[in-house]
């Protein structure tokens, strides 16, 4: 059984930066796509970025390309989401998925961590 946790949010300042992790258990994440979604208070949940199982592939929302970087560490069996100039419209609860490929519905992943919760203010 497949278990993710996420790691890493906080309350940062626009511009800054924040690394989030999300490390597996139970199998190991080179055999699945792994996704970032977020989701914000009364919105629905957003795709931001995806990495698909060999690594090849990445995809990112158009709203955070070029500030944010999906990394996958197998040997930790850990994957980031590197957060640069943050914005407070990325201020969200922040979540991992794995799933078979890389889609931008959330209901198409099947693992799911707990969330992590960014805040974005001055």
């Amino acid at each position: 059984q497949l278990q993710l946790v996420e790691s890493g949010g906080g309350l940062v300042q626009p511009g800054g930066s924040l690394r989030l992790s999300c490390a597996a258990s139970g199998h190991t994440l080179d055999a699945y796509a792994i996704a970032w979604f977020r989701q914000a208070p009364g919105k629905e949940r957003e795709g931001v970025s995806c990495m698909d199982s060999s690594g090849d592939t990445t995809n990112y929302a158009d709203s955070v390309k070029g500030r944010f970087t999906i990394a996958r560490d197998n040997a930790k069996n850990t994957v980031y989401l590197q957060m640069n100039s943050l914005k407070p419209e990325d201020t969200a609860v922040y979540f991992c998925a794995a799933g078979w490929g890389c889609t931008p519905y959330s209901g198409d992943f099947g693992y799911w961590g707990q969330g992590t919760q960014v805040t974005v203010s001055s």
